[in-house]
């Protein structure tokens, strides 16, 4: 059997890649996952609820940030409430007015309390309100070891997580292209509209400047939580997330989680690839239909594996009209070793309709009785 085979589907279940000297580290709890395809690389307690700091601020930024998408980069005033706020802050002051995605912007580079907590006062009018949100949220991610209080991460008896459920609160974000810009950006500039003015954050993920590759994510601390970590690193089209949570030395955790994944992993893209621009049709209104590949993905698989990846196209040599758009005609097959790893249909883009059949010696006859008694054809 293939070791982290998939057969045909399109959401890939966490796989283990082979394990070769998996790393040692500091946190009572870690995970490593691709962001590629969510297989699981490596795992220490991944599913132990605990404390999560200021790393909670990935899922409100995520959520301004889709409330930004959907209803346009808003301007918010900030109110006394908003910044009333213990910890960490970008220095915000009842009165100033900046976007959602500045706001954000301050939320993920200098981890501020006070971003986090004017976006949930902003968005939903209370921290409660607010917090019913993140928690739909992190169930349309698959997060069901979660529960979320605080916006900023602040502690709460109730407000936990666990590293595989961050991996995955991670995945998501990273999939928002203005979450993904803000996090891997090591300084940023924000613009406050009231007063005027421009400040500049760096961003506090040192991983950003200590290992070649890295894209983010967050940084968390508190005294009961410990420090914690999320971050991201991508090399040769790989995607590797790691998560720490107390870890008294997670910069050098993140670093070996990194380079134990990449050097075990790569990921292969599994969408279809260059297909021929169509096929021919026989009978048809015309000669051939185009094609489309249908949804593919990428996976991630143990180097070996992922360097015998064979790819095979399998169409007829025709077809028959009609045929109709979106009618599936072939595949594109993925193998290791002569077993599937994983197929991608192919559909045909357009629909070739066949032209009317010719009338037959009785329909002709028919058609010539009918039409004379219609007065179409001359009368001997």
């Amino acid at each position: 059997m293939i070791a982290l085979c998939a057969l045909a589907v399109l959401a890939v279940p966490a796989r283990s890649a082979r394990a070769a000297e998996a790393p040692g580290v500091s946190a009572q709890s870690a995970v490593l996952i691709s962001g590629d395809d969510g297989s699981v690389l490596f795992e220490k307690d991944a599913h132990r609820q605990m404390a999560m700091a200021s790393t909670t601020k990935i899922m409100t930024a995520l959520l301004t940030l889709e409330e930004a998408e959907r209803s346009g980069d808003l301007a918010l005033t900030v109110t006394e409430e908003m910044v009333r706020v213990e910890g960490s802050s970008m220095g915000l002051r009842a009165g100033d007015r900046l976007t959602l995605s500045n706001l954000t912007a301050g939320m993920l580079l200098a981890s501020g309390n006070d971003a986090a907590n004017a976006a949930a006062l902003f968005l939903d009018g209370s921290q409660e309100a607010f917090a019913q949100r993140m928690n739909d949220r992190a169930a349309e991610a698959g997060m069901e070891e979660t529960h979320f209080v605080t916006p900023s991460g602040l502690d709460d008896e109730e407000h936990y997580s666990t590293a595989y459920d961050m991996a995955l609160l991670a995945r998501e974000a990273l999939d928002c292209p203005a979450f993904a810009d803000i996090a891997a950006s090591p300084v940023r500039q924000v613009e406050f509209l009231e007063p005027a003015h421009k400040v500049s954050y760096a961003n506090h993920n040192k991983l950003l400047r200590l290992y070649e590759g890295c894209i983010g994510v967050k940084t968390g601390f508190t005294k009961k939580a410990g420090r914690c970590l999320v971050s991201a690193a991508r090399r040769d089209g790989t995607t590797l997330i790691a998560v720490t949570l107390n870890a008294p030395d997670d910069w050098d955790d993140h670093m070996a989680l990194f380079d134990y994944g990449f050097d075990q992993a790569a990921t292969v893209d599994l969408t279809g690839g260059e297909l021929p621009e169509s096929l021919p049709v026989a009978g048809g209104t015309a000669d051939a239909a185009p094609l489309r590949a249908g949804e593919g993905i990428k996976m991630t698989l143990p180097k070996a594996q992922a360097q015998s990846v064979s790819r095979e196209v399998l169409l007829p040599r025709f077809l028959y009209a009609p045929v109709e758009a979106g009618q599936p005609v072939g595949r594109v097959l993925y193998q290791v070793d002569g077993e599937t790893l994983f197929s991608v249909p192919i559909y045909a883009g357009e629909a070739v309709s066949a032209p009317p059949p010719e009338p037959g010696f009785w329909e002709n006859l028919w058609n010539r009785i009918t039409g004379w008694f219609a007065g179409e054809l001359p009368q001997a």
